[in-house]
């Protein structure tokens, strides 16, 4: 049995499509819901206050993405939240606004603007006392969090 070049040509094309990256996130977006291709910006986060950032489902946090890559994420994050671990995350937070005292593995320390505070995946960390605030932080997570990746701890 022979098959004609066009038919063999679509067939392959077709093939093709369905075996790239870009179909394949089309076909199964749950599956593949990494970040859109990064775009030039520049953001004002001084102009940004904690009543414009999303709510969070912790009611005293506010938050919102702004840069979100395969790789890693970043987020302005305004407010406070109990101690807690990620297992799976690494977080980094430099202190845009707002100063005061937070857990950082077992202790308590002092942080103000400019403050950049590193948190390696495991190391319990939250339960801000504020000083002056609300407290604005940009969140870069490595890997990007997943919705399972939070343990509250004492």
């Amino acid at each position: 049995m022979r098959i004609s070049t066009p038919f063999a040509l679509a067939a392959a094309f077709a093939a093709g499509l369905l075996l790239s990256p870009a179909a394949q996130r089309l076909l199964a977006p749950e599956a593949h819901a990494q970040a859109a291709a990064l775009s030039p910006a520049m953001i004002d986060l001084t102009a940004i206050k904690h009543g414009d950032l999303p709510a969070t489902p912790n009611p005293q946090m506010n938050s919102r993405a702004l840069v979100v890559t395969d790789n890693a994420t970043i987020a302005l994050q305004s407010g406070n939240v109990a101690k807690h671990i990620h297992p799976k995350t690494d977080e980094i937070q430099y202190i845009v606004e707002g100063s005061g005292a937070m857990w950082l593995g077992g202790e308590r320390h002092e942080f103000k603007p400019g403050t950049l505070i590193v948190i390696p995946k495991g190391t319990p960390h939250g339960g801000t006392i504020v000083a002056s605030g609300p407290v604005k932080a940009i969140a870069i997570k490595i890997p990007p969090q997943p919705k399972d990746d939070v343990t509250f701890v004492d």
